[in-house]
């Protein structure tokens, strides 16, 4: 039978509590932070993979880097649920990376089948109306060599040349795979009817 997780909410004090409690190896503790964390790590390992089961290695490599590390955590700024959720999100963007470059490095450089579609453009100012959860729909169709390069750059916001160096390719490959993802982001939003928004940009 399937195991469900779900997401608890956790004061501040509860938060705190659970990280110095992971911080002396608290199974407990531990198994709290992983359901009360759980579905908000999916969704950043969800973003970088075509399916689950890839994206419950990446959640669970990265959280036993997490469990690893916590001793050496310390609040960013005051907002403690914050800070920590911040830096639980750089941890699985990175192992959704090290996976990335493990397994599908080579689709980096892959070349797209250039079918042609007669589509309106879809400017940058339209695509930035569309709501988040639109957009994280629409990437997951993305070819996942050019949605790693979108992801870094778009919603993580590295630098070409940050996404370069942990991508292991140049930076003129990094922006050619985000001009490519940004044009296949055009096609996907063109067949889910989101046309009225390219209509209402021009």
């Amino acid at each position: 039978m399937e195991e469900k997780h779900y997401t608890q909410l956790l004061s501040a004090d509860e938060l705190t509590y659970h990280v110095e409690a992971c911080a002396l190896n608290s199974r407990e503790s531990q198994k709290v932070l992983y359901s009360s964390f759980y579905g908000y790590a999916m969704a950043i390992c969800d973003r970088y993979v075509n399916n689950q089961d890839d994206a419950l290695e990446i959640l669970n490599d990265g959280f036993l880097k997490i469990f690893k590390e916590i001793h050496h955590y310390k609040p960013a700024y005051k907002d403690v649920i914050s800070s920590f959720k911040g830096w639980l999100r750089k941890i699985m963007v990175y192992t959704a990376i090290d996976h990335f470059r493990k397994y599908q490095k080579h689709q980096l450089v892959a070349s797209l089948d250039d079918v042609v579609y007669h589509v309106p453009s879809v400017s940058d100012d339209a695509i930035n109306k569309l709501s988040y959860d639109e957009i994280i729909r629409a990437v997951q169709d993305i070819s996942p060599g050019y949605r790693a390069v979108f992801n870094l750059f778009v919603i993580e916001e590295f630098s070409h040349e940050e996404i370069a160096g942990h991508l292991g390719i140049s930076v003129g490959t990094s922006k050619s795979n985000l001009s490519k993802a940004r044009r296949q982001l055009q096609k996907i939003l063109f067949k889910q009817n989101i046309t009225s928004i390219a209509k209402n940009a021009v």
